[in-house]
Formats: C-alpha cells, structure tokens, sequence
C-alpha cells in the first residue's frame, strides 16, 4: 500500500503546488524521522521559498492549505511541521497492508516490458574463486534477483575471458607440462587441479633461463595468434582448459547461489566477425590515431587522458576491444545493460562507455556498479601466486561455525526432541552461508571490507542470523495455531505502538525494493531487514501473541506475525539469503 499512498501524495502535492502557481517538477518526498508518525514527507517548501519570498514553514502551510485530506484513500490528515509537509495514514492504509502481505509474493512489482541482463563475477577461469573476489558474484546475483523482484525480465550472464594472455598461458602450461610434476590438489574439484598447471606455468616464465622462456614465448603468442586468425583447433585446445576450470568454478558459485542463464565466451565475438568489424569502424573515427604501435582511441573529449588501445600492431585485438563487440550485441539484444566491476576496472568502464558512444550506441542504456575488495586479516590474495583464501574455503568455515553455533544455543529438550541432525546440518548451511553472503551484500560496494567471523555471525548484532532469527521466529508461532491465520482480522485490535511501528516497516517493503532496483543498490534490502527485524523484535517483546487478553486482539497479531514473515522471507530472498523455518 506504501506505493499506493505515495502516488496519493504525488498527485496530491501536484495539485497544490498547481493551484499556488508554483513549479511541480520537484515535490521533495522523503521519508520522515522516526519519531514522527507520518509515513511520507515533502521537503518541497525548502525550494520554493525563493518563489513565494516567504520562509519554508509559511510555505508549508500553504500548501498543506490547498489539501484535502478527506479526498485521499490511504491519507488520514495533512499536517506541517516546521518546514515539512507530513501526511499521516489512514486505517484503510494499514488494513489493507496488512491483507497484503498475508500473500507469499509481497513485494513483488508488477512486470515491466523491459528486459534487463546483469553480467557479473565474470573471473578469469584461471583457477578457484577466491574470498577477495566474492563481492562480485554475491553483489550481482542479489542484484538480479531485486531487478526481478521490480518486475524487470532479468538474464544473468558471466563473461568468459577465454582469448586473454593468461588463458594462453595456462593452455600453454597444460599442455607442456607432466602431473607428476605438480603438487597434490587442494581439493577433488576440476579447478583445483588444473590451476597446478597455470601456477607452474607462470613460475617456469619467472625462473628459467631466457633461451626456454623465448621459447615458451613464441608457443604462447602462436595460441593467441591462431585464436585471431579464427584456427578451430587453437579454439579447441583453449576450451578444453577453460571448459574445466569453469565447471569447477561454477560449482563453487552455486553454494552462494550465484548461478547464471548464460556462459557468453569472449571468442564468440572474435569467431562472428564483430571484432574485426568494430576495429575496422574504430579506426574511421576521428580519434583514431596509431602510435607507439597500436590503434589507440583519443577520449580527451570524455575527460578521459589515457588513451585506449584497441588493436596491437601484429594485428591481434585487445579484451576491451572484444568487450565493445559484446556490450554492442549487449544492446542489440536487451533493453538495459548492468555490469558488476571492481574497482580496478573503473578506468576500462569509462574508456568502453566512451567509445559506444562515439560509435552511436545509446550508453544511457548501460550502467556499472564498481566494488572495492574483500579482505581477510590474514591479508591479501593472488590465483597466480596461489595465495590467499578460495571462497570454498571460507564457505566451509562459515558452515562449521554456524553448526557449533547453532548446536551451542540448542538447550536438550530441542535438541532431543525437535530437531533431527538432519535439521542441524541445514540450518548450519542456511545461517553460516546466509552469514557470508549478507555481511557483503550489506555494506557499500564502494567501501572495502574485511570478513571478520564474529560479526557475521552474532546472532545479536545486526548481521544475517540476527534477521534468519526472527523469521524462524515467526515460523514458530504459526506453528503453534497450525499455520492458520484468521480471515478478515480487525486491524483496530493492533493498538499497541510497537504493532504499528511493525505493520509500517512491513508496509515499505516494495518500496524498498523500487529503489534499490532503480539505483542498483541491493545493500538498501539489506538496510531494510534490520529495520524490520528490530520492529519485530519490539512488538515481541511487547505484544504477547498466542497469550493475548482478547480474541481479536490475538487473530490481529497471528496476522501481523505471517505479514512479518512474508516481509522477512522475501526481503531476505531478495539478497539471496534462506530463511530458515527454525533455528
């Protein structure tokens, strides 16, 4: 219903500020302090003092003035407060909010005729995913899932670097070196196996002697020079290492979930033909320019003082340049195109933003997310040094301290009689790497991070466990009546502050989930669950359910625990995090 009302409010405003005479291109709607009881607010009077060439309060009243509050659906009153224009709800705005979000899918928008594709992760397939690089598939899949929530037709897609230097390496490794002269794997995964190869490879180029690496070289710039030339067997060979290491990959990936509609290989857009067509129509362009032995691009124009390479002088093309050709069949193909990048990618988003538009491609059409790493105190990480900490690692972790965890506040009773080892074991994977995913999901992408244990998993604090708690919670008490929850409850019987205070934080739920989808910022759903989380933990402590003094006053709060539960379930769902049923 918030959406509902803040439309009431839009047109409303409009109206207002009509009939005043003054500009309707800004309303200033916010959201209000907590201490105020309105549900929406305007702010509009602070820009159009210099209109009326009165103070802000005396504008507000103005235009609290020209609203007709008894006109509105989901508005009780209009009232000012100092500068601010609140608009308080109506009964009719909490009854029918608390009918909806009885419905297992609150919170989803209607569709959208518009379709999205989110690339992201998008690692090289050089060997295990490791913890540094776990931002981007955990950002970009909790992403997806909330532009799916706002009704857009989503596809996710991982861009696979197979024509790269390093790919040429490892094919080249692969092939030239013997088993027995690797270490054991870390682990039984295909991945793991073949990054023994990549990592010898790279420190045969570091130590041998110069007359072996030329060698080594020259096989090197041959696997790279067939995959341009178009060669199938230089395809094949590629593949078959690329192929392996991305099955392993992948497989690591899904425990996150981070799973995805389509593996699109950069060598698809060498093989069609569009990389020779683009370099062909880059070099047309007045910025083209061919110096220090490259095609470079001029991006002055942009504010942009590195140039960009796009062809090398023996003819060979460069990722960027294969990139260009992607994001243009990118905008052939979908509406809108959102990419997952770290924050040493910047410049390279820039540069390829820059010349789609000089090639008149729509570039409002694209927009990126740049993230900063994650750290462990341990420090930092390198695939090609094999160094560091793989995310299979730290999931497991994660999982065997959610079960100690789990098991340690299990008293006898529930261990013995309610919950199976079975039970203990999935709510371990449910908490410890919902406890992952949502300590990164939760901050910034901007800001760096380093994972520390305790705070992921403090069932106190404000972290995934302290909101998995309270829909376990939830689930609870709905057990206790058999999951039945009464029909046409009375709203009036929630007349404590805390079931109101509950049933509004419900209530911005798909509000929540419009703006964290139209500024792609999934760490707003995860704001959103703590808020929810303490409104809920407030009304529990305060409002007995099951033991309620009056019928209707107990029916009212059943419902107002399942609206509770389906916000929780499906905001947690949105990050990509489980709701455990109990815990």
């Amino acid at each position: 219903m918030f959406l509902q009302l803040r439309a009431e409010v839009e047109d409303a405003l409009t109206g207002a500020l009509e009939a005043l005479d003054l500009p309707t291109d800004d309303l200033g709607i916010e959201e209000p302090p907590e201490d105020v009881p309105a549900v929406v607010a305007s702010s509009a009077s602070y820009r159009l003092a210099g209109e009326l060439g009165a103070p802000p309060p005396e504008v507000a009243s103005e235009i609290a003035s020209e609203i007709d509050a008894a006109g509105l659906d989901y508005v009780e009153s209009v009232e000012t407060q100092g500068p601010y224009v609140n608009f308080l709800p109506s009964d009719a705005y909490f009854a029918e909010t608390l009918e909806a979000a009885q419905a297992d899918g609150f919170g989803h928008l209607p569709e959208r005729d518009t379709s999205v594709v989110v690339e992201h992760t998008s690692a090289n397939p050089t060997g295990p995913v490791h913890v540094g690089r776990a931002r981007n598939p955990i950002i970009g899949d909790a992403l997806a899932r909330v532009l799916e929530y706002a009704g857009y037709d989503v596809e996710t897609h991982y861009y696979v670097n197979d024509a790269g230097r390093q790919i040429a390496v490892f094919t080249w490794a692969y092939e030239t070196f013997d088993e027995d002269d690797l270490p054991e794997p870390e682990r039984d995964s295909p991945e793991y196996d073949m990054v023994r190869y990549y990592r010898k490879g790279n420190a045969f180029l570091e130590d041998a002697d110069a007359d072996r690496v030329d060698e080594a070289e020259n096989e090197i710039q041959a696997i790279l020079q067939g995959l341009e030339e178009g060669d199938e067997e230089t395809y094949e060979r590629v593949g078959e290492v690329v192929d392996t290491v991305l099955s392993g990959m992948t497989d690591t990936l899904a425990r996150l979930p981070a799973e995805f509609d389509e593996f699109v290989k950069e060598t698809r857009f060498m093989r069609d033909g569009s990389t020779d067509d683009l370099v062909d129509r880059l070099k047309e362009l007045d910025q083209a320019i061919f110096e220090e032995d490259a095609w470079q691009l001029e991006l002055d124009d942009y504010g942009i003082e590195k140039n960009m390479v796009f062809l090398r002088s023996d003819g060979t093309s460069l990722y960027t340049t294969r990139d260009l050709a992607h994001h243009e069949w990118k905008l052939a193909n979908f509406d809108e195109a959102v990419t997952v990048l770290g924050e040493d990618h910047k410049l390279q988003a820039d540069q390829l933003d820059a010349t789609l538009d000089l090639l008149g491609n729509d570039t409002d059409r694209i927009r990126s997310i740049h993230y900063s790493w994650v750290n462990l105190p341990e420090g930092g990480m390198s695939t090609r040094e094999g160094t560091g900490i793989d995310l299979d690692d730290l999931l497991d972790e994660a999982v065997s301290r959610a079960r100690d965890e789990v098991e340690e506040r299990m008293d006898d009773r529930i261990r013995d009689d309610d919950l199976t080892e079975a039970d203990v074991e999935r709510i371990a994977h449910q908490v410890g790497v919902g406890a992952v995913r949502y300590d990164i999901v939760a901050k910034q992408p901007t800001k760096g991070i380093t994972f520390e244990w305790e705070r992921a998993l403090d069932f106190e604090a404000q972290s995934a466990p302290y909101v998995q708690y309270v829909h376990a919670r939830c689930c609870g008490i709905l057990d206790e009546v058999g999951g039945e929850v009464p029909d046409g409850v009375d709203y009036g019987a929630l007349d404590a502050q805390e079931a109101e205070d509950l049933l509004r934080a419900i209530a911005r739920f798909p509000a929540v989930i419009e703006q964290s989808a139209d500024e792609l910022r999934p760490h707003v759903v995860a704001t959103y669950t703590r808020t929810l989380a303490e409104r809920f933990n407030a009304f529990y402590r305060e409002c007995p359910v099951l033991t309620a003094d009056e019928a209707e006053t107990r029916d009212a709060r059943l419902a107002l625990v399942s609206a509770a539960r389906h916000a929780v379930a499906n905001s947690l769902d949105a990050l990509g995090v489980e709701a455990p049923d109990s815990m």
